[in-house]
């Protein structure tokens, strides 16, 4: 009985096609092949939220990654200190001396360098990052980043300075100032 009926049904489809005009055939075709304008803006309107939910993800995930990046290389940049302080006694003035000047951050910007360790210096402690209290994060050295902004002040409180990637407590801390 299925058998009889379907093969009835293909007939009668093909029997309709044949005696209907090329025209008619490609309207036919054609309507049952085309979106209505209604199901296109209900695509367009999903792949719309879609979007507006995934772009922020997105963004979010990319400044993770760039701040991750900026930690690594304050570790490595930290490593290359330490090894000139245990190779001339005390820490270089600038990042000059370790081949490290040309280094930029994820963000494009140099990283920065204060030596705090010389005595001979003058003023360097004015300049010294500093927590919440107000007090220096580190005796030795200060080394960061000025994060995705691109500009910092002294006090990491400062909005300036919350998206800074900081190297703190004499390298115990490396991470965002915000966190600190």
């Amino acid at each position: 009985m299925k058998h009889s009926s379907i093969r009835y049904l293909k007939f009668s489809v093909e029997h309709f096609f044949d005696n209907c005009s090329q025209t008619k055939r490609q309207e036919i075709l054609f309507s049952q092949r085309a979106f209505t304008l209604v199901e296109l803006l209900v695509t367009i309107a999903i792949i719309g939220v879609l979007a507006a939910i995934a772009v922020p993800t997105y963004s979010d995930y990319i400044d993770k990654v760039k701040a991750i990046q900026a930690i690594v290389d304050i570790k490595h940049i930290e490593q290359l200190l330490e090894s000139y302080q245990s190779s001339n006694g005390k820490f270089p003035p600038s990042l000059n001396e370790i081949g490290a000047q040309n280094l930029l951050d994820p963000w494009g910007n140099p990283y920065q360098y204060l030596n705090l360790s010389d005595p001979n210096i003058k003023g360097i402690t004015g300049k010294a990052r500093k927590d919440h209290n107000l007090v220096p994060i580190n005796s030795d050295f200060d080394l960061y980043s000025m994060g995705k902004d691109g500009n910092s002040v002294s006090p990491l409180t400062a909005k300036a300075s919350r998206d800074d990637i900081v190297r703190a407590n004499n390298g115990r801390y490396i991470g965002l100032a915000s966190k600190y």
